[in-house]
């Protein structure tokens, strides 16, 4: 009888140790899935429960945040990629505070560094903003 690579256990170690892994790891993945669904829901309260507030305001910056996804398909060795896009601007109202929203892409794009103007937001949900002119 040989020696194992694998020791005095054999291979069979490995079939004890695999499932608990991948077991180990599904519960995290899920684990992870729950509590950002509770912080989802969480933060979607506290924003109803907020005041809609409209204040003076002026966009300091404005980002984007480029997330890409890729697919392999076994079937006839092709990928498809996508790419999604995500716009936030930041603006200090009249405290020197200043607050970062997301925004949609039309509102990203007819807003400009310097623009003054009326923000409305409720919590951490933007609402609007109304250039001044």
């Amino acid at each position: 009888m040989g020696v194992s690579s694998f020791g005095n256990s054999g291979p069979g170690i490995m079939f004890s140790i695999v499932p608990i892994f991948i077991f180990i790891v599904f519960v995290l993945v899920i684990g992870m899935i729950i509590v950002q669904a509770i912080k989802g829901g969480k933060q979607w309260k506290q924003n109803n429960a907020s005041p809609v507030l409209t204040v003076d305001a002026t966009v300091v910056s404005k980002r984007t945040d480029v997330s890409h996804y890729r697919r392999n398909s076994n079937e006839n060795h092709m990928s498809t990629s996508r790419s999604s896009t995500s716009y936030y601007v930041t603006f200090q109202v009249e405290s020197g505070d200043r607050m970062e929203f997301h925004v949609q892409d039309t509102e990203y794009g007819m807003l400009v560094e310097g623009d003054m103007g009326n923000l409305t937001f409720q919590g951490t949900r933007y609402k609007g903003f109304e250039r001044q002119k």
